[in-house]
């Protein structure tokens, strides 16, 4: 059970764990749990803390093809919007596709979108990239998306998406695949936006994997 205390501005893990936002780890409670700390969803949970002055706010990874299905690219959008209104910045690759459906549904959503470009000037980035970082790596800026990030989903891909899920995997790092993602064993495949923003919150919250 999650509880949030209003006063003290923290969230709390029955037994008695709370949230440090900084170092992203529960730690014991030594005090009694605030008189007005209050069941919360994890939903909530996610908003309130990523909107704590002291948050480091880790990114979540969208990740897919430049050329991608009008379905792909529309649930992209949704799903980047959603992590916004959610305050959890959006990383990507900074170009189109797919990349530019999630920073537009992130950016129009109020969100901030971080771009790790393959190009050597922050001009190459999309519209909707609000923190371009221009490496000059080429494709090799895969690893650098995978290593970033908290957690990738992929939507569609083709040979890039998989070796960024892999990168990811390798990492350790949670990835989730939408609309004919790459069917790599870890990959966990879920069937909408709604199953993969679900499937987000937990990570997000640094809550225990199931094993």
């Amino acid at each position: 059970m999650l509880l949030y205390s209003p006063s003290e501005d923290r969230l709390f893990q029955q037994p008695e764990l709370a949230l440090d936002p900084w170092s992203w780890r529960w730690q014991p409670l030594a005090e009694a749990l605030p008189s007005d700390a209050d069941e919360i969803s994890a939903e909530d949970a996610v908003r309130q803390v990523y909107g704590m002055a002291r948050c480091r706010r880790l990114p979540v990874a969208i990740i897919g093809p430049k050329q991608a299905e009008a379905y792909q690219l529309q649930s992209a959008e949704q799903l980047g919007a959603a992590l916004a209104s959610l305050g959890v910045p959006v990383l990507c690759g900074g170009k189109l596709g797919i990349m530019e459906a999630a920073a537009r549904g992130a950016h129009n959503a109020g969100g901030l979108t971080i771009g790790i470009l393959p190009d050597t000037e922050w001009q190459a980035a999309n519209d909707y990239i609000s923190l371009p970082l221009a490496t000059g790596i080429r494709s090799a800026r895969n690893y650098v998306v995978a290593g970033s990030a908290l957690a990738l989903v992929a939507v569609g891909g083709h040979y890039g998406t998989i070796t960024e899920a892999a990168f990811g995997l390798n990492f350790g790092k949670p990835v989730i695949g939408l609309h004919d993602a790459p069917q790599i064993d870890g990959v966990h495949h879920v069937g909408s936006v709604e199953e993969a923003i679900e499937a987000l919150l937990p990570i997000l919250l640094h809550l225990p994997r199931p094993s």
